[in-house]
């Protein structure tokens, strides 16, 4: 059973292609199951589209569902199309998002923490002029928010839980065992998975999150994975999925998970 779980479409206004595309691609490359996970909008915000090129509109959400569900039946047999979010985590939101989800039949959600101290993750400006105290604050500060992501209840799937590497390579080296450890712990025990993510390779760090280190890490505290290849373009779905299945073989892990209904469907590597 081969799926991808992790794919955007033009909604969140920083992605090229259809629903269609992603899913004819996801065929030409011999997925079983194909996740549909566009990037939510900004509930906490009073905006409609707070951010136009990385979230969809309020409004679209509606529209979204509605179309992934009637792709859904339009393939069936062909493939199985799931209807899937990457959700912000905000803290402070955190039950209207848990409301909001609550009304659509989602198959799951990826909870992805994208903002720290209230600055991009993927900003490499927000880096600069920091000791090293304060480089390892904010990657502290990832974690914690990482943990209490897992704690939340409201995610399936965790995102990408190294991607503040992503336009800074340093933050590998920023040495916080502790945190890290505490982040698995704590999603061992929750209960969500993490997904490898292939689209570390369109970023300056290369490669994909988490690392291998990380991976080693979550098996020994339990947790499940997944995977996600973040294609913005349909040519990247299912990209390096072979390879990731065989690392994970490698580390120790049995297997891997896809989510239907919010059920853990478990697939042999």
């Amino acid at each position: 059973m081969k799926f991808d779980l992790h794919t955007h479409h033009f909604r969140c206004g920083h992605a090229d292609g259809t629903i269609r595309d992603y899913i004819e691609a996801a065929i030409a490359a011999g997925l079983d199951v194909i996740g549909i996970s566009d990037h939510s909008p900004y509930f906490g915000s009073p905006s409609e589209q707070a951010f136009p090129r990385i979230a969809m509109a309020k409004s679209e959400l509606v529209h979204y569902v509605e179309e992934v569900l009637s792709l859904q039946k339009e393939y069936e047999g062909r493939i199985d199309v799931l209807l899937g979010m990457e959700s912000d985590f905000f803290p402070e939101h955190a039950e209207l998002y848990r409301k909001t989800y609550s009304a659509y039949p989602f198959d799951y959600i990826i909870g992805s923490v994208h903002h720290v101290e209230e600055v991009s993750i993927f900003n490499q400006g927000r880096w600069k002029g920091l000791d090293p105290a304060q480089r390892l604050a904010s990657k502290s500060e990832y974690y914690r928010l990482i943990a209490e992501s897992a704690r939340s209840g409201i995610f399936q799937i965790l995102g990408h839980i190294d991607a503040m590497k992503g336009n800074y390579p340093p933050f590998s080296e920023i040495a916080a065992p502790k945190e890290i450890d505490e982040a698995l712990r704590v999603i061992g025990e929750c209960g969500p998975a993490i997904e490898i993510n292939t689209s570390g390779g369109t970023k300056l760090c290369g490669g994909w999150y988490p690392s291998d280190e990380i991976l080693e890490r979550a098996l020994h505290f339990g947790v499940k994975v997944s995977f996600g290849s973040d294609a913005h373009l349909p040519s990247r779905v299912a990209d390096q999925r072979n390879q990731v299945a065989a690392r994970l073989k490698e580390i120790g892990f049995e297997y891997w998970v896809y989510y239907k209904r919010r059920e853990k469907v478990k697939v042999a590597l």
